[in-house]
């Protein structure tokens, strides 16, 4: 084998593994007619390259009458496939073989009987070497009545490694050839030969006016640079043209990997029809972080994080009010109806439950629309199959991310049970200046009945607090206690607010993170991972189109 044969095959290698790639990420994406098109074009490559190199695969296909049987005859120099006036001619295909060894396993994989099988090196000897490695099949006519129930030739045609096409200078522009042979097989002219025969019921001018006619009409149908030959198999004139064209293609060793890489072009130029728009940069493989944090933003709205953080501070405030606030408003406060007892402090706890599932089930429009914001934004300029299918991954846990992110939060509602230290420390200290007030007065009121208004002799235990002139530093240090009870009330209170803010935050940082967490699993997750199969397929497809 050649340099250039084993730099060729070791191309079509590379482009056959980047089809099986396309064939494993494409279903769901790609017609599914396509993919079984590949998937029979891989195995034919794999049974094909694993059999002899060293023979080439060249099927005579034509017409009822074309004369391709007597053509085979003519090119082998053995009567080896019957002819006639009766039509179709040949039933089975017929094979001659120019060198046998090796061609068996070949042979039985094309599926030629082997009453049909001849050796033409052997048959007094009068085999060519030139031709050594041919592998002629004559094959049955493709639009016989026979051909509509046995598909022979249709299979044959598919796998052959050089086509040649005998023509009738009568019916050589036939739509049932051109149709489903010509402009199907378009764009391999290096594998593909067409023979004007039975050249000698034409004049010359005649002949020459179906040759260029032939020509435009297959460079119509695509055929960029057709190779035509003029044959006439009874009389032998343009035979030796037409072994010379075949021993070219023989001596090159070649045809089978050209025949494989035609086909795989052609293949690869319809599945360029699921490209994305001229110009769209390929999407990243993972999701960046605006993105992600855009998704999160979306999901706390949708879910009611800052309204669970608010309702939190709320609630730490109103709490704050039996801890740290002044002791007589709250004592005159119980004297009258307070709105605030319809708050039920002592089972707030559920209540922030409620609040969080009730967020999350009532917003599950919300939560969808933030999914598809995403999915939105990545697939701008792909084909539709593949905005499908990042859409559909996106939204794969869409049915239970409500619940998940409800399930998520229920479990960081806050503990209102539990006290800050501080706020009992302020509770005794107020308690404490209670005391104060209260000796205070009892101080205050016996100076006044026994000093000022002459109550009598106080008993001896009091009389030091009988002094009349102690009143107005009494009346001082009352007011004192009184006023140190409101500054500690109104300092513990903004203390409470600082307090409330650092909570909400907290909640609203651990709410966060919980609803990232479940945006990275629930929809991150399955979108890079249909992200990444997207620039695998393409990057597959370039590997295909070589």
């Amino acid at each position: 084998m050649s340099v250039g044969t084993t730099q060729t095959r070791q191309g079509l290698d590379g482009r056959l593994t980047a089809l099986a790639r396309i064939v494993e990420l494409g279903p769901g994406r790609v017609d599914p007619m396509l993919l079984t098109e590949s998937g029979q074009l891989l195995l034919r490559a794999g049974d094909r390259l694993k059999l002899s190199a060293d023979h080439t695969v060249v099927a005579l296909a034509g017409g009822t009458g074309s004369g391709k049987s007597t053509l085979f005859n003519s090119v082998s120099g053995l009567e080896l496939s019957p002819t006639g006036v009766r039509r179709p001619t040949t039933a089975r295909t017929h094979a001659c073989v120019w060198g046998l060894e090796g061609a068996g396993p070949l042979l039985d994989w094309l599926q030629i009987q082997w009453r049909h099988r001849f050796a033409r090196a052997s048959a007094l000897d009068k085999g060519e070497s030139r031709l050594h490695g041919l592998i002629l099949l004559d094959l049955p006519d493709h639009d016989s009545i026979r051909a509509l129930t046995d598909t022979e030739a249709d299979r044959l045609i598919q796998v052959a490694d050089l086509v040649v096409w005998v023509l009738d200078p009568q019916k050589y522009a036939d739509a049932s050839t051109h149709r489903r042979y010509v402009t199907e097989l378009a764009g391999s002219e290096a594998v593909t030969i067409f023979v004007l025969n039975q050249a000698d019921r034409l004049t010359s001018e005649e002949l020459a006016e179906c040759v260029a006619d032939l020509d435009g009409l297959l460079r119509r149908e695509g055929v960029d640079n057709p190779v035509i030959v003029t044959t006439t198999a009874i009389t032998g004139e343009g035979v030796d043209d037409l072994k010379s064209v075949l021993a070219e293609t023989v001596a090159r060793r070649r045809a089978a990997v050209q025949r494989l890489t035609a086909d795989l072009d052609r293949l690869a130029l319809r599945l360029t029809k699921i490209e994305p728009a001229d110009g769209t940069p390929a999407p990243p493989s993972s999701i960046d972080d605006a993105r992600r944090i855009g998704l999160t933003d979306a999901l706390c709205d949708a879910v009611g994080v800052p309204a669970v953080g608010e309702a939190m501070e709320n609630v730490y405030g109103v709490r704050s009010i039996e801890w740290v606030g002044w002791p007589y408003t709250r004592w005159l406060a119980r004297l009258r109806p307070d709105p605030l007892n319809s708050l039920r402090l002592g089972d707030l706890r559920d209540e922030i439950r409620g609040l969080t599932g009730g967020s999350v089930s009532a917003q599950a429009a919300e939560v969808d629309n933030a999914v598809r914001a995403l999915s939105d934004g990545l697939t701008a300029g792909m084909h539709e199959a593949w905005q499908t299918g990042i859409r559909d991954a996106a939204r794969s846990h869409a049915a239970q991310l409500p619940q998940v992110l409800s399930a998520e939060l229920s479990e960081v509602a806050p503990r209102l049970d539990r006290v800050p230290g501080w706020w009992r420390l302020l509770l005794v200290w107020q308690y404490l200046l209670v005391l104060f007030f209260l000796a205070g007065i009892a101080w205050f009121g016996t100076a006044l009945a026994y000093g000022v208004f002459g109550a009598g002799r106080p008993p001896a235990g009091l009389a030091v607090f009988a002094d009349a002139a102690s009143l107005p530093w009494l009346g001082l240090m009352i007011l004192s206690v009184l006023g140190l009870g409101l500054l500690t009330a109104v300092a513990g209170r903004n203390l409470v607010m600082l307090g409330a803010g650092n909570e909400r935050d907290r909640l609203e940082r651990e709410m966060r993170r919980r609803v990232a967490g479940v945006a990275s699993r629930a929809v991150i997750e399955p979108v890079e991972h249909e992200l990444a199969r997207y620039n695998e397929f393409y990057s597959a497809l370039r590997g295909v189109r070589g």
